[in-house]
């Protein structure tokens, strides 16, 4: 019986080879920040208030002109294509019926022009690594901007990949390269190798001019080791120049970093530090969340992501001020145990938890909760 996220992340890891679910799952290094994210959203309590009244409960949230169902939205997640062929427009199709973003990861294995799918595509936003060579950034925000995308979300904590350590072990790169160990790995698991094999190989394919098919290898390249390291805030401008909407800046930290972020004109910020899988030594998000709350001062809107696995995480992150939560892991444990109908189900289930956790907390819209329902935690401000 699947009843929360914990039942498909066993269910993805019966469905997928050891070293698709190690990608997934896995952070950088010893992975101590990846426990952090979870254990600290754990040590924050919540005080409900009684008699509260609230038959009837909005858990709608409004950002830029457009209302979601609920106050969380799916994460850009790169290679979804490798835990289901088309995993990309799966996670797309169910957040349009949700009624929630979708942001479309730059190391995606499905064209932007393929989302036209979705029927809401100022739900659809994208997220842009800053590759070497801007002009794949240029061409990635003309594309988006065509297609009518939502929102631009830039990733700032990627000036070098973090060091995967499953991935190493399990020596998974692309193109694959076969060996007795990964031939063995992908035999077990039958149903993910039928998939593969009529959904072919998974490509960077908004990695190449126009969209057209292209070398894995020199894609992989591109994405694992020849980003933007001249990156800085200066090129704020060049992004505000190829990209006139709404611009999040995600991997935000510091508090200092996010008072810069305003300064710069950014329209919103997501506090992550990209689940564990870039430094290992960065604090947990929802640790960092209160700092970068406080900056800002009401501002902006601030988003986190990072360990959220339930619907009271989310109330969790709400209560310390944040306006929503991503969801990176817990949508692309649907995809690999159940396909699309996998997301859905997850995507309802964690709105039904939010919907009972706020009727046990006591309040009857999202923009209710706030620090009062902070029960005390030492490394709370």
């Amino acid at each position: 019986m699947l009843i929360n996220t914990s039942d498909y992340e066993k269910k993805a890891n019966c469905a997928l080879p050891r070293f698709v679910f190690d990608y997934l799952r896995g952070g950088a290094e010893d992975e101590q920040t990846l426990r952090l994210n979870i254990q600290d959203l754990a040590k924050v309590r919540l005080m409900p208030n009684c008699l509260a009244g609230n038959a009837h409960i909005d858990l709608s949230v409004e950002l830029f002109g457009e209302r979601w169902s609920a106050p969380f939205a799916v994460a850009p997640i790169g290679l979804c294509g490798l835990v289901r062929p088309r995993g990309d427009a799966m996670l797309a199709r169910a957040a349009a019926r949700a009624r929630i973003p979708h942001i479309l990861s730059t190391a995606s294995n499905t064209l932007i022009e393929d989302l036209h799918e979705a029927d809401a595509p100022a739900l659809q936003w994208l997220q842009l690594y800053v590759l070497s060579d801007r002009l794949f950034a240029e061409r990635l925000l003309k594309r988006a901007k065509a297609a009518r995308f939502g929102a631009l979300v830039l990733t700032v904590d990627v000036p070098v990949s973090g060091a995967r350590e499953r991935d190493a072990r399990n020596a998974f790169r692309l193109p694959f390269r076969v060996t007795p160990s990964l031939a063995l790995d992908v035999l077990r698991r039958p149903g993910w190798l039928s998939r593969l094999a009529r959904g072919g190989s998974p490509q960077f394919v908004n990695l190449v001019p126009e969209g057209k098919a292209g070398d894995a290898q020199a894609q992989a390249a591109l994405l694992a080791r020849e980003m933007d390291r001249t990156l800085d805030w200066s090129s704020l401008q060049w992004v505000r120049k190829h990209w006139d909407g709404p611009l999040l800046l995600k991997g935000i930290l510091h508090p200092k970093d996010a008072q810069r972020a305003l300064s710069q004109g950014v329209d919103a910020i997501v506090v992550s530090n990209h689940g564990g899988r870039q430094f290992d030594g960065a604090p947990s998000s929802i640790s960092a969340l209160p700092g970068v709350i406080d900056a800002v001062e009401g501002r902006k809107p601030v988003l986190v992501d990072g360990g959220f696995r339930r619907g009271t995480d989310v109330l969790k992150a709400l209560a310390l001020g944040a306006h929503g939560v991503l969801l990176g892991r817990a949508p692309v444990y649907g995809l690999a145990a159940d396909g699309e109908q996998g997301v859905d189900a997850v995507l309802a289930m964690l709105r039904q938890e939010l919907e009972r956790a706020a009727a046990l907390l006591g309040v009857t819209a999202m923009g209710d909760v706030g620090r009062n329902h902070l029960a005390p935690a030492e490394w709370l401000p």
